[in-house]
């Protein structure tokens, strides 16, 4: 249904005139007459009143299908750093709502798991931010150190606080009940090797590998990880380097291959890795996970200014490959490239 249409069915069903409603919005009544008979569309800055004045989402004003409405909360939890109260309670509505609609019950309840999560982290920005002017303000005073934790996912030295028990359990429950499903099994195997639990993710490697669609590199870099755990460290190179020069032109292979020398605090070697994945990279536009491990790598070498020069590549990837104008994840490149020139 066109806007004009929508907005005089509206007025109807609440029982306003031409005239009171212009005065609500505080126009003239021959601008709601115009929208009626479609002559002009309302500026957009007026459909939050009149979503308000009508007891309706500004969706409601459009006639959006489901799936419209699904797709423009993805879009916005994407692009927006932090949602209005009004907009927020909006979603989380509409989203509860479509979770009794078995077409949409699966996206639905992906979605509000993404608005509590967004929600969520602006509010661990904050709290991260107060609660480092916190201990700066007093260092010696044991106070909001744990709030940083929380809020950043900082180390913890007790092993209560930082062991993975409860993730390893959620997941082992949904690959016993899932047990065809590859995926469930590697959040899995990553749960029980950041515990060092090596003999049960060997235990669960080796199901996996069974399953038709097991890639055979990821069990390989699985095997070496396992390795690592055990503090093997000879036979996980091996494992490692066996599999870098079996396949050399897989770039998938190549960054996993990288990140296991970046666990291992092998810089320089993680790098080249990293840039010959980067330059494998066979899917467009690319992601830039290579980059900003790149980045982290030269801050931590204290290369401040090469970690700057590689936000600019991702900038330029951000822009050039995925067409990005103004998106948060844009914008976060453009401030740690200036937070870390102010560094070097």
């Amino acid at each position: 249904m066109e806007l004009g249409k929508k907005i005089k069915q509206l007025r109807f069903k609440a029982g306003l005139t031409q005239e009171q409603l212009a005065e609500k919005l505080g126009i003239g009544p021959q601008s709601v007459s115009k929208w009626e008979t479609g002559a002009a569309m309302p500026d957009i800055t007026t459909l939050p009143l009149l979503a308000e004045i009508f007891g309706v989402s500004i969706d409601d004003l459009f006639d959006l299908t489901s799936e419209q409405r699904l797709n423009r909360i993805e879009n916005s939890l994407d692009i927006t750093e932090e949602l209005p109260q009004d907009l927020f309670r909006e979603y989380e509505d509409f989203l509860k709502a479509q979770l009794d609609d078995g077409q949409h019950r699966q996206r639905a309840t992906s979605l509000i798991a993404y608005l509590y999560w967004h929600r969520m982290n602006s509010c661990a920005k904050k709290a991260a931010g107060y609660a480092k002017a916190a201990i700066r303000t007093g260092p010696g005073t044991k106070d909001c150190q744990w709030v940083l934790n929380r809020a950043e996912g900082h180390a913890s030295w007790d092993w209560n606080m930082h062991n993975h028990t409860k993730a390893i359990e959620f997941w082992r429950s949904v690959v016993e009940e899932n047990p065809e499903v590859r995926l469930s099994y590697l959040y899995l195997l990553d749960n029980l090797l950041a515990d060092h639990r090596a003999d049960e993710a060997e235990k669960y490697l080796e199901r996996a590998s069974r399953l038709p669609d097991a890639r055979p590199v990821i069990v390989e870099v699985y095997r070496a990880h396992i390795a690592l755990a055990r503090f093997d460290e000879k036979t996980a190179d091996r494992i490692m380097e066996d599999l870098v020069a079996g396949h050399s032109e897989d770039f998938a292979c190549l960054f996993e291959a990288a990140q296991y020398y970046a666990e291992k605090c092998d810089y320089q070697k993680a790098i080249a890795l990293y840039e010959q994945s980067f330059d494998k990279e066979t899917r467009r536009p690319r992601f830039t996970d290579e980059l900003m491990s790149i980045a982290d790598i030269y801050e931590i070498m204290g290369d401040n200014r090469k970690a700057a020069e590689t936000y600019d590549r991702i900038i330029d990837l951000l822009e050039n490959e995925w067409g990005f104008t103004e998106d948060t994840g844009l914008q976060h490149a453009r401030d740690e490239k200036a937070r870390l020139l102010a560094k070097a």
